[in-house]
C-alpha cells in the first residue's frame, strides 16, 4: 500500500474515523492485490469473512435470479467500498461480486475489524454511516427508475463520470454496455435507443467514447424529470 492507497481508503467513511496512527498500524497487515477482469470475488451464499476497498477499477455485484440471470445490485468504482455490511449480518454474503475492468483492491479482513471495533466501539458509528451510504445509493436506483425515464438515466450515468459540471467533454464508458443496461435497469437495445435520444443534446457515441457537447445542458434534462420515454 502506498500513499496514494493510504489515502483513498482513509477517505471511505469507515476508516476517515481511525486516527491516523490506528488506521496505518490496521491497514498494513490487510492485503493489497491485483485481479483480472471477470475474476469471481466471491458468491452468493458464502461466508462472509471479508470486505473490500476498490483502489482502482470497477466491481459489480449481483443476485442470480430464479431463472438464472443477473440482477445487478450496483457497481462501485474507485474510492468505494462493498460487502461490509454483510459481515455483520448473518455471516453470509447475500450477492456476488466480480470484476468488471482490471482491478486493484485491498480486501479487509472481517475478523479483525470486528476485533478492532471492540476495542474502539466509536467505529461501529463509522460502518452505521458506511452502510448508511450504500443503503442510500440504493434508494437514489429505486428513485430513478421510478421517476427518470431511460434516456434520463443514462444522461445522469453519464454526468457523474465527468470532471467538470459545464462545457464540452469526452468520456469513457467504463464498462461495456450490457452491464450498463443491467445496471440502468433497462434492456440492452433500450440503451442504445436512449443514447440516441440524447443526440439533440449533443451527445454522440463512438464505441466505447462518449462526447458531450455542453455537461450542463445534460444535467439540466435530467432535473427536469418532465419528458415522456
Amino acid at each position: 500500500m502506498d500513499a496514494n492507497d493510504f489515502r483513498i481508503v482513509r477517505a471511505t467513511p469507515l476508516f476517515g474515523a481511525m486516527s491516523e496512527t490506528a488506521a496505518r498500524e490496521f491497514l498494513g497487515v490487510q492485503g493489497v492485490r491485483v485481479y483480472e477482469k471477470a475474476t469471481l470475488l466471491f458468491q452468493q451464499g458464502e461466508p462472509a469473512d471479508c470486505f473490500f476497498v476498490v483502489l482502482d477499477g470497477w466491481v459489480k455485484i449481483y443476485r442470480m435470479t430464479p431463472d438464472g440471470s443477473e440482477a445487478v445490485v450496483g457497481v462501485f468504482r474507485r474510492g468505494e467500498t462493498f460487502a461490509e455490511a454483510a459481515i455483520f449480518l448473518g455471516g453470509r454474503f447475500p450477492v456476488a461480486a466480480e470484476t468488471v475492468t482490471a482491478c486493484r483492491l485491498m480486501r479487509i479482513d472481517g475478523a479483525m475489524l470486528r476485533r478492532r471495533i471492540r476495542e474502539q466501539p466509536d467505529l461501529a458509528l463509522s460502518m452505521l454511516a458506511s452502510t448508511s451510504y450504500h443503503l442510500k445509493f440504493l434508494v437514489e436506483q429505486i428513485e430513478q427508475m421510478k421517476l427518470l425515464t431511460a434516456p434520463q438515466r443514462v444522461a445522469d450515468f453519464l454526468v457523474n463520470l465527468c470532471q467538470s459540471s459545464n462545457g464540452p467533454q469526452t468520456v469513457e464508458f467504463p464498462y461495456d454496455k450490457m452491464l450498463l443496461a443491467n445496471r440502468l435497469g433497462m434492456k440492452p437495445e433500450s440503451l442504445s435507443r436512449a443514447l440516441a435520444k440524447l443526440r439533440h443534446l449533443g451527445v454522440g457515441v463512438d464505441r466505447e467514447f462518449v462526447t458531450i457537447a455542453d455537461v450542463r445542458a445534460l444535467r439540466d434534462f435530467v432535473a427536469a424529470r418532465s419528458e415522456t420515454d
